[in-house]
């Protein structure tokens, strides 16, 4: 879950948001379009069937959403202009789409327009709950679906995780991946029990409820609860519920979610960033919601390659009379021409080795005057095994242009990692300074 960036998660809720609002036209507009995993067939499709729309399906449908904007955006300032107290306000601004539900139903099923105009609604529901069986462990069941299975647990378990992350991120919380795992594992499991779906977090229905004001677990036990008294009592009720209503309550929800804010301020910031949000996007928007989320994690870890591959380098000097040392490009700084001080703000690895060494030759080259070259390790976490070896070459090209070379501000670990090898005892230890102000005094006597 560390793999899914803000950048992810917000390309994935951006298209993802799109996605569930196109598949709701359809309801919207009273057409019928075939089943599709592709947004350009169901947008093409949608174009196709649009001359046959259902007008009183998409009256229907367009007061619903015009009734449910004014609940979330003009009741509110109403009430509030009235003088009524905000713990008043804040329940009937938030009760939008249960008037919807009814509304819409009892003018349905009075008017008949089922009937009489050929309105979707839900229509029979069955009662009751499903038989308690036990899961089917079957040896060549598991080989067959094995696979697959895995594939599906990964991928609700992303979903669950970026939808959550994400409306979490709406009220400043957090949200602990390892938890959610263990909740989506043990619904999953119970679920097997039943013959239910797989469980995740979806989308439409976790937005949903963030709309009508959830702020904890005990918004879903009680949604668990009326939904049991409605599964054995209330099903009758819902057989005039109009599927265009319904689609309104989800397109309301899901407009909240176009996030593009996000993505104009990461162009503005970091234009890596940026392209991994437009990458996860249009992923997710003409491939699957799960292929999408995956690729988009890939094109952030290859962006961050890329962002590595060539570390800041700093050439650094002395600030005045102190003991601090800054780029000589942003400060006015003291410098010795005969000592080269140069600061690399990366952990240094496989990647940006290369670039490092054909840098600091390239500098030695042109400055000829140069007899030590100190390397800051203040911003180096790490140092891996390829970077080690080239290290090791660049310390004998330099011991070959008759050039010192010094390590002053490791870092314990890498320390200890380069003390491990025997790097430390090689290069000696009497070149490897505790600060760069006492690296700089003694190779600056030496001069």
């Amino acid at each position: 879950a560390n793999f899914l960036s803000q950048a992810v998660i917000s390309g994935f809720i951006s298209a993802a948001a799109i996605l569930i609002g196109f598949s709701q036209v359809k309801h919207l507009l009273g057409i019928k379009i075939p089943q599709t995993e592709s947004f350009l067939s169901t947008v093409t499709a949608i174009f196709q069937e649009s001359p046959h729309l259902n007008g009183i399906t998409l009256i229907l449908g367009g007061l619903s959403i015009a009734l449910l904007l004014y609940f979330n955006r003009g009741l509110g300032q109403y009430l509030k202009s009235r003088g009524i107290p905000e713990s008043i306000i804040i329940p009937l601004t938030k009760s939008g789409p249960l008037i919807v539900v009814i509304a819409s139903s009892i003018v349905v099923g009075l008017f008949h327009l089922d009937q009489s105009f050929g309105v979707k609604v839900v229509g029979e529901i069955p009662k009751g709950f499903p038989p308690l069986t036990l899961p089917n462990l079957d040896l060549n069941h598991l080989q067959l679906l094995g696979t697959s299975a895995l594939a599906i647990s990964f991928v609700g378990f992303m979903e669950a995780f970026s939808v959550g992350q994400f409306l979490a991120s709406k009220q400043r919380k957090k949200v602990e991946a390892n938890q959610e795992l263990i909740a989506l594992g043990s619904a999953n499991i119970t679920a097997s029990f039943t013959g239910g779906y797989p469980i995740t977090g979806g989308l439409s229905r976790s937005v949903v409820n963030y709309s009508a004001g959830a702020n904890t677990g005990l918004a879903s036990v009680i949604t668990a609860v009326f939904l049991m008294l409605t599964v054995l009592v209330l099903t009758p009720l819902f057989y005039y519920l109009p599927q265009t209503s319904l689609a309104g309550i989800i397109l309301v929800a899901v407009g909240n979610l176009l996030d593009f804010s996000t993505l104009k301020r990461l162009w503005q910031y970091n234009k890596l960033d940026a392209m991994t949000w437009c990458g996860t996007f249009v992923a997710v928007l003409f491939t699957r919601a799960e292929q999408g989320i995956i690729i988009g994690v890939f094109i952030s870890l290859l962006l961050h390659l890329v962002r590595t591959s060539k570390p800041h380098i700093a050439i650094v000097g002395r600030v005045g009379n102190t003991e601090h040392f800054r780029n000589i490009l942003r400060h006015p700084v003291t410098t010795c021409p005969h000592i080269l001080a140069v600061r690399v703000d990366e952990s240094l690895y496989f990647v940006n080795t290369k670039y490092l060494e054909n840098y600091l030759l390239k500098l030695v080259t042109e400055q000829k005057e140069i007899e030590y070259l100190l390397l800051v390790c203040s911003g180096i976490n790490l140092i891996d095994g390829s970077a080690l070896e080239t290290l090791q070459h660049l310390i004998d090209d330099l011991k070959g242009m008759g050039i010192e070379f010094y390590l002053s501000e490791v870092k314990g670990p890498v320390f200890d990692q380069l003390e491990k090898v025997g790097f430390v005892d090689k290069l000696g230890r009497d070149r490897i300074f505790l600060s760069t102000d006492q690296a700089m005094k003694e190779l600056s006597q030496r001069v």
